[in-house]
């Protein structure tokens, strides 16, 4: 199977994400991608070029990282699943209002021509506030599947929910067969 593997810019959640990415890749084929921000920006959490260097390694090729690099995906029908780990609460609007205006947003608009999965692993702080309406519009689409999230600090962040990205190969294989993935609200 062949699996695109989208990274936005919740760069915090990385050393979570990318073991996940290296049990994928044990037994599929990925594909990387990386946003504007994932591909670009440094931060405290590590430098670009180290993120897009554990990328290659991983998945023996290098992230696609420009919206024409990712728009073939579905014309080719390259993928038959897109994973977004991270999902940032602006990538979320994006594909909420249905903007491809980034690689991973180009992405997901052209896998979906194919009718096939896009699982969500959502990192955003203001998943209770402001993302809130986007991520009821994306439950309420055909083809859009969510890793099971929660709220990563009630106390200091009221309105952050992180994904629980050990579920993300769960997620991919009940998206994989038409169904979300139960419960989709952790306690």
């Amino acid at each position: 199977m062949t699996i695109g593997f989208a990274m936005c810019g919740s760069f915090c959640t990385y050393a979570q994400v990318f073991p996940v990415m290296e049990e994928l890749a044990r037994d599929h084929t990925l594909i990387p991608i990386f946003s504007f921000a994932s591909g670009s920006i440094d931060s405290r959490f590590g430098s670009a070029e180290a993120h897009l260097q554990r990328a290659r390694e991983i998945c023996g090729r290098s992230p696609l990282r420009t919206i024409e690099g990712a728009e073939p995906i579905g014309p080719k029908k390259m993928l038959d699943a897109l994973v977004i780990a991270p999902c940032t609460g602006n990538t979320l609007a994006k594909l909420a209002h249905s903007i491809a205006d980034t690689p991973v947003t180009m992405a997901a608009k052209s896998h979906l021509r194919n009718g096939r999965p896009v699982i969500i692993a959502v990192s955003t702080n203001d998943a209770l506030a402001g993302a809130a309406e986007n991520i009821g519009k994306l439950l309420a689409r055909k083809h859009y599947y969510f890793v099971p999230f929660r709220q990563d600090d009630p106390e200091k962040k009221p309105t952050s929910m992180v994904a629980d990205f050990t579920k993300i190969p769960q997620a991919l294989m009940s998206a994989l067969e038409g169904k979300q993935i139960q419960p989709l609200i952790l306690s």
